[in-house]
């Protein structure tokens, strides 16, 4: 059950004098299971790429398909299509409503015309998997919450509609590093435990690293680089910097230390990778 972007252009404001093209003949597919990342620089396209996927926007030229359903059209079958793509935006507690946690996690459950017993326990799921005591929480106002919990409140939201891909644009801005491993924990989570296809956006090169499986580099509208995240660290730092974006890190450093001299793995995406590849080096 793919989603597939088939030359997808977007224009903002088309036939205005405000007139911008946002993405530019964007081809690809986005197959079940994958972990893919997005950066890019601030207006290359990327928040625009991926409100594509559950048809938040529409193209001006091409179509996105999820399971070969045009996500453009009116009916009761591409509706069932855009269920499947959960979306999570920046500061993802502006997308809470209700007066209680329980009542905004249901909102989506609720649309879908299920039962109430089966709403009820989707939220007590949802709660459950994000690290909310339902009895601690449920009645509590998530506007009496900490930013960390907030989200947890908007994530939690988009699992109890059981989505077949989650999109999420920079989670975790705006959050403490405690706060942000948390949530990436989760994600992590969902992606393994339930088989949830993750698209992240993100600006921190080495959260894109640590996770994903694929990365899609944008540029100008356009998907400049398409591969494995460690691949495209190792071969295209020019390309990348050229583009506004830079390496991980840890990247830089086993760049650094090779030039040096000390032949450190290049594939090391974490401090410990580096730490091991050194030890190593010395049993050698």
């Amino acid at each position: 059950m793919p989603i597939v972007l088939d030359s997808v252009t977007y224009t903002y404001g088309q036939g205005t004098p405000f007139e911008k093209q946002a993405l530019t003949g964007i081809s690809l597919t986005i197959n079940e299971g994958e972990f893919i990342g997005i950066i890019g620089h601030t207006g290359s396209g990327k928040s625009t790429l991926v409100q594509h996927l559950n048809g938040l926007l529409h193209p001006t030229e091409g179509q996105v398909t999820v399971n070969g359903i045009n996500l453009a059209d009116k009916t009761e079958e591409a509706k069932q299509s855009r269920h499947m793509v959960g979306m999570v935006f920046q500061y993802p507690e502006h997308q809470l409503f209700e007066e209680t946690i329980a009542k905004d996690i249901a909102f989506g459950p609720t649309n879908l015309g299920l039962t109430q017993e089966e709403i009820e326990q989707r939220v007590k799921d949802a709660m459950d998997f994000v690290g909310l005591d339902y009895k601690t929480y449920a009645d509590r106002s998530p506007f009496h919450l900490s930013g960390g919990q907030m989200r947890r409140v908007a994530i939690a939201g988009v699992v109890a509609m059981k989505p077949k891909y989650l999109v999420l644009d920079e989670p975790s801005a705006g959050l403490d590093p405690a706060g942000r491993e948390e949530i990436f924990a989760e994600i992590m989570r969902l992606h393994k435990e339930q088989g949830v296809t993750v698209i992240l956006v993100s600006h921190n090169m080495e959260d894109i690293s640590k996770m994903a499986t694929r990365l899609l580099v944008i540029d100008d509208g356009k998907v400049l680089l398409d591969g494995k995240p460690i691949d495209i660290f190792m071969k295209y730092r020019e390309t990348l910097q050229k583009a506004g974006v830079d390496v991980p890190p840890v990247s830089q450093l086993t760049a650094y230390l090779n030039q040096r001299g000390l032949p450190v793995s290049e594939e090391a995406i974490t401090v410990d990778d580096v730490v091991a590849s050194i030890e190593s080096l010395k049993k050698r």
